[in-house]
């Protein structure tokens, strides 16, 4: 498989500022490529006791076993027993929670200030506890205390093409490296478990060709993709006879799946566009969006919608997959800038199944008339992809990309993989349907 070259400088931060930073003098040393991981933040002893304190006291409700590097009076680990958490760097560990919350733990693990051998294990117990691990008083006050998203990164034309960029683009080789031969990057579709590496892309396969019957795609069908990836549904639906045009903001991804596509012989078939999708034009038999509501934004949901419907024919048929979380929770962290938005997806909100419906109903001719959740299946994908990036670490190094890169994205699907494990995060897949009028 021919892949392109890195599109960014491979060891620069996952994340960008949004506001530059100042240029330096000449003589100054270079910058840090990790500023907010090298540099512990200051924190006052008392605030770092009370972060302390708090913390102990939810951890102590848990299921883990939680081992601070100065012990716990006694020395004995906080918890109830269950997954080990190593804090080997209590001060600091302190530091960054009290002054980033949770922002911070994710930029502790970064630094190595504390591990867990079983990292899925103990951040799953954390997961399936979100709720609770903010005292209820301080959840009242959340506005107050959370950060909130930069202004740069709201989903305008503008801002989605800086954000999409700063994930995808950062390199074909790097995502090729730990996904399977279709190069899908979105949950997978299983017979049963426990998953293996040599069945993930016939379910990834089984996926897609579920999306395209549920939006009967077919022979002459005019096929609208809102999100591209590297190509695969793409390949599928024109290998079904139908005629597609698929958007993408990822430069990156849009020359792969290009080759994809005229390696595969599919050229007259199916259309590549770098497009934003409120630029869309045309009326189509069928849309189908994998996983790219969660990029959208919750301010651009009703105008998502509305392009589905506008660009759809009376009588057609939309298919989305997405990821979903508990509408509550959605609500009440809709507005929280997290580790997730500072280091690799800046702009996304996952919604709930009750924020899609009610939008598609409040602003669309559109309606759902089927919906399948498979979360545990998301589970046993992310799992196969971090074991996979777990042991192709000198490959992902010979890249360019730094150990402080690797335990971030060791992390971060370590971190996603938990939040469908403790049901904390779910997918879907939605028909929709446009009735015709005539009708």
């Amino acid at each position: 498989m021919t892949t392109t070259r890195p599109a960014t400088t491979p060891d620069a931060p996952a994340t960008r500022p949004a506001v530059p930073a100042p240029r330096p003098a000449p003589d100054a040393p270079a910058p840090t490529p990790w500023p907010d991981i090298t540099t512990v933040p200051r924190s006052s002893r008392a605030r770092g006791a009370v972060t302390a304190a708090l913390l102990r006291r939810a951890l102590r409700e848990l299921p883990l076993r939680v081992r601070f590097g100065d012990g716990d009076g006694d020395g004995e680990p906080v918890g109830r027993g269950g997954p080990v958490l190593e804090v080997r760097d209590p001060d600091a560990f302190h530091a960054r929670i009290g002054t980033g919350g949770l922002v911070g733990f994710g930029e502790s693990y970064m630094a190595g200030e504390w591990d867990a051998p079983d990292l899925v294990g103990a951040l799953t117990v954390l997961a399936a506890h979100a709720a609770e691990l903010v005292p209820a008083p301080l959840q009242r006050l959340r506005g107050l205390w959370a950060p909130r998203h930069p202004g740069a990164e709201r989903n305008t034309p503008d801002g989605s093409r800086s954000n999409i960029s700063r994930h995808y683009d950062l390199s074909n080789d790097l995502f090729a490296l730990f996904l399977d031969d279709t190069l899908s990057y979105s949950a997978a579709v299983f017979r049963g478990f426990p998953a293996t590496w040599d069945l993930l892309a016939a379910a990834q396969r089984r996926k897609v060709d579920r999306l395209l019957d549920l939006a009967g795609v077919g022979a002459g069908t005019r096929l609208l993709e809102i999100g591209t990836g590297w190509g695969e549904l793409a390949l599928r639906a024109a290998d079904r006879g139908a005629r597609v045009t698929s958007l993408t903001l990822s430069r990156e991804q849009r020359a792969l799946a290009l080759e994809r596509v005229r390696a595969a012989g599919l050229a007259d078939r199916v259309s590549i566009e770098l497009c934003d999708y409120r630029e869309a034009r045309g009326t189509y038999d069928a849309v189908v969006s994998v996983e790219m509501i969660e990029a959208v934004g919750a301010e651009f949901w009703p105008v998502y919608f509305r392009t589905l419907d506008d660009r759809l024919a009376p009588g057609g048929r939309a298919a989305l997959q997405a990821i979903t979380m508990p509408h509550e929770r959605m609500l009440a962290t809709r507005d929280t800038f997290t580790w997730i938005h500072k280091y690799v997806f800046p702009g996304g909100l996952i919604p709930s199944t009750r924020a899609i419906e009610e939008t598609a109903r409040d602003h669309t001719r559109l309606r759902p008339v089927r919906r399948d959740g498979f979360g545990a299946h998301y589970a046993e994908t992310l799992r196969l992809w971090r074991e996979r990036f777990t042991a192709r670490a000198d490959d992902v190094e010979a890249l360019g990309f730094d150990a402080t890169f690797r335990r971030l994205w060791t992390f971060y699907l370590a971190y996603s993989e938990a939040g469908f494990r403790s049901g904390y995060l779910d997918v879907h897949q939605y028909l929709f349907t446009k009735e015709d009028p005539a009708r």
